[in-house]
C-alpha cells in the first residue's frame, strides 16, 4: 500500500511539473519523474495520427492511403524537426547541469530562429507541389485527384510541426517535460472537436472531407505553439526567455547547427528508408497501404511512450554530463532500457492476440485488415529490440554525440534494410511479409550495434 501511495505521489509531482534535481537522488525515482510526463506527451503527439486515421476511415481506402503516402513525406519534416530537437535537448541539458541558465534560454531562441528558417522552405515546395509529391510516390490519379489538398496544407503549414518538436525539445532538456506533455492535451482536445466538423461539415462550415483532416490538426498543432511560445517568453516554466535574448547569435547557432546535424541526418536516413518503404507498399494496391497505413499509426501510438522513456534517458544523459557525473548516465540509461523493454514485451503480446480486432476499430474492408493485422504482428515482434534500441541511440543523442546514432542508421537502414525488402518483396515474391521482415530485422540490429558501441563508452568524453 505504501508503494502504491508512493507512486501516486510522484505520478501527480510528475504531471504537475515539480522541481527536481536530476543530477543526484535516486535514479530511478529521476526515470519516473521524467518519463511520466514524456510518455503522455508522446501519446498526445501519436493520437494526433489515430484522430485523423479514425475520422478519415470512414471516407474510403484511397482517403487513408493519401494519409498514408502524405504521412510518409512529412517524416522527412520530422526527420528535420527531430534531428533539430536533439541538437537543442542536449544543449539544454547539458547548460542547464551546469547552472547555465542565461545559456539554455540562448540556445532555445536560435533553435526557434533555425526552426521557422527551414519551415518556410519545405513550405514553398509543399504548396506548389503536393501533385507531383503524391504521383513520384506512387498515387493513383483518383487518390491524387482527391487527396492533394490534405498534402498541400500538412506540407504548406509544416511550421506547426516544427516548432512544435523544438520548443517542447527545449522544455524537455531544461527537465520541464510536464509542460510539454499539457501544451500537446491542450492541442489534441482541439484536433479531436475539429476533426469531424472540417472533415464531414457541420453548419455553416462545409464537409471538406480528407482536407478537412488536414485543416483540424494544423489548427490544433499551430494552437499549441502559440502556448509554448507565451510560456518561453512569459516565464511559466523552469526556462524563460526575453526581448534580449531575441536576436541572432551566429557562435551559439552553428555550435547548435554543429550538433544537430548529425541528429538530422539521422532521422532522414530512418525516415527516407520509411518513404522507399511506402513506395514498394504502394506496388500493391490501395487496400495493401491502407492497412499498413492504419497498423503503423497504431504501431506509433505504442512506440510513443517508449520514445518518452528513451527522451527521459537522453535527458538525464545530458544533465548528468553537464554536471560531470558520467557514471550515473550510464546507469540512468541501463535502467531505462529494462523499464522499456518490459513494456515493450506487454505490448507486443496484445498485438500478437489481438490485430484483427484492433483494425476492425478503423476498417471493415477484409483486405485492409489482413494486411494490416499481418503488419501489426511482425513489426511487433521486434519490440523489445526497439525498447534497448531506442533507449541506447537517445543517450548518444542526449551526450551530443549524434554522430554514432547517424552511422548505425546508414548501415542498418540503407545498407540493410531497403535492398532486403526489394529484393525480398519484389524479386522473391515475399510480397508485404518481405517489406515487414525488413523492418523488423533492421531494428533489430540497431539495438544490437547500438548497444556494443555504447559499452565502448566513448559518448562520455563528448563536448558541446
Amino acid at each position: 500500500m505504501n508503494t502504491v501511495k508512493k507512486i501516486v505521489k510522484h505520478f501527480g509531482a510528475a504531471v504537475s511539473g515539480t522541481e527536481e534535481d536530476y543530477t543526484s537522488g535516486s535514479i530511478r525515482k529521476a526515470i519516473f519523474m521524467l518519463s511520466v510526463p514524456m510518455v503522455l506527451e508522446m501519446m498526445m503527439e501519436s493520437i494526433f495520427f489515430l484522430v485523423d486515421a479514425y475520422f478519415v476511415s470512414s471516407l474510403g481506402p484511397r482517403a487513408i492511403a493519401t494519409v498514408g503516402l502524405t504521412e510518409s513525406v512529412l517524416t522527412l519534416v520530422y526527420a528535420i524537426a527531430i534531428g533539430l530537437s536533439m541538437g537543442v535537448t542536449a544543449i539544454v541539458a547539458r547548460r542547464t547541469g551546469e547552472k547555465d541558465r542565461d545559456g539554455a534560454a540562448k540556445t532555445a531562441v536560435q533553435s526557434i530562429i533555425l526552426g521557422i528558417a527551414l519551415a518556410m522552405m519545405i513550405s514553398v515546395v509543399g504548396i506548389l507541389f503536393p501533385k507531383e509529391i503524391l504521383a513520384l510516390m506512387g498515387g493513383e490519379p483518383e487518390l491524387i485527384a482527391e487527396g492533394y489538398q490534405y498534402t498541400q496544407i500538412l506540407l504548406g503549414g509544416n511550421v506547426t510541426i516544427m516548432l512544435l518538436f523544438i520548443i517542447n525539445a527545449i522544455f524537455r532538456g531544461a527537465g520541464d517535460a510536464s509542460v510539454a506533455m499539457k501544451v500537446l492535451i491542450i492541442s489534441n482536445i482541439l484536433n479531436i472537436i475539429l476533426d469531424p466538423i472540417f472533415i464531414f461539415g457541420l453548419g455553416p462550415i462545409p464537409a471538406f472531407g480528407v482536407k478537412g483532416a488536414a485543416i483540424a490538426t494544423t489548427i490544433g498543432r499551430g494552437s499549441a505553439v502559440i502556448i509554448q511560445l507565451l510560456i518561453l517568453f512569459y516565464g511559466w516554466s523552469k526556462i524563460k526567455v526575453g526581448i534580449k535574448d531575441s536576436i541572432i547569435r551566429l557562435g551559439i547557432m552553428m555550435n547548435l547547427i554543429r550538433v544537430s546535424l548529425g541528429g538530422i541526418f539521422q532521422f532522414i536516413i530512418g525516415t527516407s528508408s520509411w518513404v522507399f518503404l511506402m513506395r514498394i507498399m504502394a506496388e500493391f494496391g490501395s487496400e495493401v497501404l491502407a492497412g499498413y497505413t492504419i497498423a503503423i499509426r497504431v504501431l506509433m501510438f505504442t512506440l510513443m511512450p517508449s520514445w518518452g522513456m528513451s527522451n527521459a534517458a537522453a535527458t538525464l544523459v545530458g544533465q548528468n554530463l553537464g554536471a560531470n557525473r558520467p557514471l550515473r548516465a550510464e546507469r540512468s540509461v541501463w535502467k531505462t532500457g529494462k523499464y522499456n523493454a518490459i513494456f515493450m514485451v506487454i505490448v507486443s503480446l496484445g498485438y500478437l492476440f489481438f490485430a484483427e480486432y484492433i483494425l476492425k476499430i478503423f476498417s471493415e474492408d477484409p483486405q485492409v485488415i489482413k494486411y494490416g493485422a499481418l503488419s501489426l504482428r511482425v513489426i511487433a515482434a521486434g519490440y523489445v529490440f526497439y525498447a534497448y534500441g531506442m533507449v541506447v541511440i537517445q543517450a548518444f543523442n542526449g551526450a551530443g554525440d549524434t554522430r554514432t546514432p547517424t552511422i548505425i542508421n546508414f548501415f542498418c537502414f540503407w545498407l540493410f534494410q531497403l535492398p532486403f525488402a526489394y529484393v525480398a518483396a519484389l524479386y522473391f515474391n515475399w510480397g508485404v511479409l518481405g517489406v515487414l521482415l525488413a523492418i523488423t530485422l533492421a531494428e533489430a540490429l540497431i539495438a544490437v550495434i547500438g548497444v556494443f558501441l555504447f559499452k565502448r563508452g566513448a559518448w562520455k568524453t563528448v563536448k558541446v
